[in-house]
């Protein structure tokens, strides 16, 4: 068994939850008992993510999407209460990590899918109130786009949706999991990029056409998996703990 405080006081580092502004409040947002002896990772705060933790004996909650944000009410009523009264029931700590996991350069959800599709880390990309969410990777022998969107369906489990607008042989890469939106897409073009990958779709068919950009939307949920899974590796290594990524897929 492992202390709750040690595996705080190391993602809180090791994840650098303050090097960023964000929305979420990143860090424990619920304390539960001391020891720790195995830990659940999943994307989302959610009933079925709590109550299914619960079932399978998790000590400590780690996800991408956690319960608290700076735009909610904080109260703990009606729904929050809900969601909330499982943890309460079953002594179980929820730890969040919004973007400060979607930027981290090893295991973030970003570098993870630059790392999957075999492309070295060249650049910073999509800049949040100066620092950036996304990355840039460049490929040593240029990759076809199917060959990309085939390998993300096979290690991901994701249904990509390719505008394939741009060059055959793709070189360079921007990456931003999740949300990219309309930002992501111009910032990408500017960057002169063979390919963007984001989550999300925008609509931005004539635009990507018009300008020769390639663009794959693999999905908001399964673009915020792969970096969990990592951490959950590091994690248990770490610590000598038993880790599970616990996926449920939303269908977005």
């Amino acid at each position: 068994m492992e202390k709750l405080k040690k595996i705080r006081s190391f993602l809180d580092d090791y994840l650098d939850i303050d090097s960023i502004s964000d929305n979420c409040w990143n860090g424990l947002q619920f304390e539960g008992k001391d020891n720790i002896g195995k830990i659940i990772f999943a994307v989302d705060a959610a009933k079925e993510t709590f109550s299914k933790s619960a079932s399978l004996k998790a000590d400590l909650i780690v996800v991408h999407h956690g319960h608290f944000w700076k735009s909610q009410n904080p109260s703990i009523t009606y729904w929050s209460k809900n969601r909330l009264d499982i943890l309460i029931k079953n002594n179980i700590s929820l730890y969040a990590c919004h973007l400060p996991l979607d930027r981290h350069k090893v295991v973030g959800n970003n570098a993870q899918i630059l790392k999957l599709l075999g492309a070295k880390i060249t650049g910073e990309f999509l800049l949040h109130k100066g620092k950036n969410i996304g990355w840039i990777g460049d490929f040593t022998t240029p990759k076809r786009i199917q060959y990309i969107e085939d390998l993300l369906l096979d290690k991901l489990n994701c249904e990509c949706k390719s505008l394939s607008f741009g060059p055959k042989n793709i070189k360079k890469v921007a990456v931003c999991s999740g949300g990219g939106g309309y930002d992501g897409f111009y910032e990408a073009l500017n960057a002169g990029v063979d390919l963007f990958i984001t989550g999300d779709p925008i609509e931005i068919f004539y635009t990507a056409k018009d300008t020769g950009l390639n663009v794959i939307f693999a999905g908001h949920h399964t673009t915020e998996t792969i970096g969990l899974q990592a951490l959950s590796k590091l994690v248990g290594k770490k610590f000598y703990v038993e880790t599970q990524f616990l996926d449920l897929p939303t269908g977005l």
